[in-house]
């Protein structure tokens, strides 16, 4: 076959013109004007939800080791970690158990009480005069802008934890994310959630065409996991009664800080910590990760959210994670006892202490078994039998249709029957499906009253008037 005159070197002509055309797409993105934002949430308190706020500091280190200004970088957290009485290396916070500390430098933006879901809405919505208290700190985005949102606690279905209450709802949490859409308030966003059920969050919620990415820690209908606990392996040092991290969060921490972001995608990075979050010893732990919304910005760069690390520009991103064994783990909603048993078999010389140690394992075991109970109750007194309040929905359709009701209905049990704490935020399903069920507030009320009307009365510890309600 005759060959065009030159047409060889017209080929090369025609690579060399792709090749100069992608370089210089690339380097335009380096220097379009936009800013990369971050707003990061640990949303409890207590030295036995360790891991949360250790999580959370992890995440500022890498971000501003990818170059992230402090000014883009929003910090909610508690703040009653580094100098705990139980902290065994004052002012020091660890997230793996070779780690260095990830406490210094870390920016007390919203700690305290000023950690609460109407700050966390303001501050995303870049709403300053909403916000209360703080360094006033806000995402004050614009059009072209990326946000990273990454979220590390407790959770129900539904719901995330905060460690002043109200809780964040999922309806109220989408509300937002939309609103922000409709103010022109970024080009993309990716959100990364830690937490038991964090998949009801977006699951049936989220449109899939907001440039929204999310990834989650687990389904809608199971637990996440800590990782790094006492008595576990690998362990924390022996110092440490109390879990280091969660499974989920020092997967995709740990992959970023040994790969070139330049060149991992969001896609890979998922991948790899989905295998890792389900490499688990025990075949009934481990989670699924999952993924939702806007599914095509996963073919993006990790960096163009989490910055760039120049150490690890001679990494690349097929650079294989470290050889790990299968992690041994805690359910979430157990570490906070796992830590208060490791507290009393330290006690054995303060028979005291032993003492009030075991009086609070047993105040908590006796109100978990109560909710459970009694929320079981109330399934029999409404539908006369539990499952119904079980029943679970088909993927794609969200928990509840009425998200107002939830509220309500989760305020009558506690005003009758206690605090649900974050064990009880697994119930949130069995008031979903009251709601969806039709059940009027008056018949949830007379139910809650034949079942908890006696317990109100003996138990103020557990009473919402002191911890405020989840709704």
């Amino acid at each position: 076959m005759a060959s065009f005159p030159g047409s060889g070197h017209l080929l090369c002509l025609a690579l060399l013109c792709a090749c100069v055309a992608f370089a210089i797409d690339d380097a335009s993105d380096e220097e379009e004007q936009w800013t990369r934002w971050a707003v990061l949430v640990a949303g409890s308190s207590g030295f036995w939800n360790y891991r949360h706020q250790a999580d959370v500091c992890h995440a500022y280190q890498l971000l501003r080791k990818g170059g992230l200004k402090e000014d883009n970088i929003v910090v909610f957290m508690y703040d009653d970690l580094a100098n705990n009485t139980h902290n065994p290396r004052p002012g020091v916070i660890i997230n793996n158990p070779k780690g260095e500390d990830v406490y210094a430098g870390v920016p007390k933006d919203y700690v305290g009480k000023q950690v609460t879901t109407e700050n966390l809405f303001a501050v995303l919505l870049g709403d300053k005069k909403a916000v209360k208290g703080g360094s006033g700190k806000v995402v004050n985005s614009k059009p072209n802008d990326r946000i990273f949102i990454y979220y590390s606690d407790h959770g129900g279905p539904g719901v995330l934890g905060m460690p002043n209450k109200p809780y964040l709802y999922a309806g109220d949490f989408i509300r937002v994310l939309k609103q922000k859409k409709e103010s022109n308030g970024f080009k993309k966003m990716v959100i990364y959630v830690e937490s038991c059920e964090s998949g009801s969050i977006f699951d049936g919620l989220l449109p899939d065409n907001l440039n929204i990415y999310v990834t989650t820690a687990s389904n809608a209908t199971e637990s996440s996991w800590g990782t790094y606990c006492p008595g576990k392996d690998p362990p924390p040092p022996p110092e440490y009664e109390t879990c280091l991290g969660d499974l989920y969060s020092v997967a995709w921490m740990e992959d970023s800080e040994m790969h070139n972001l330049k060149k991992e995608t969001i896609s890979k990075q998922y991948k790899r910590v989905k295998k890792r979050t389900m490499n688990t010893k025990d075949r009934f732990s481990g989670s699924h990760v999952m993924e939702y919304g806007t599914k095509s910005l996963s073919s993006e760069k990790v960096y163009l959210y989490q910055g760039f690390d120049p150490h690890n520009s001679n990494a690349s991103d097929d650079t294989p994670p470290r050889s790990l064994p299968p992690s041994e783990v805690v359910n979430q909603r157990d570490a906070d006892l796992l830590f208060l048993w490791r507290m009393y078999e330290r006690s054995d010389n303060t028979p005291d202490k032993k003492r009030e140690i075991l009086r609070e394992i047993t105040d908590t075991v006796n109100h978990r078994l109560h909710l459970d109970s009694t929320v079981d109750l109330i399934g029999n007194l409404i539908f006369g039998g539990p499952s119904v309040l079980r029943d679970v929905r088909p993927s794609g359709t969200p928990l509840v249709d009425d998200w107002d009701c939830l509220k309500s209905t989760v305020r009558i049990f506690e005003f009758h029957c206690g605090v649900l704490t974050q064990y009880g935020m697994k119930h949130m399903r069995a008031f979903a499906n009251i709601c969806n069920r039709g059940i009027s507030k008056r018949a949830m009320e007379r139910a809650c009253v034949r079942a908890c009307g006696i317990y109100t009365h003996a138990s103020s510890k557990w009473s919402p008037s002191t911890h405020g309600y989840s709704a």
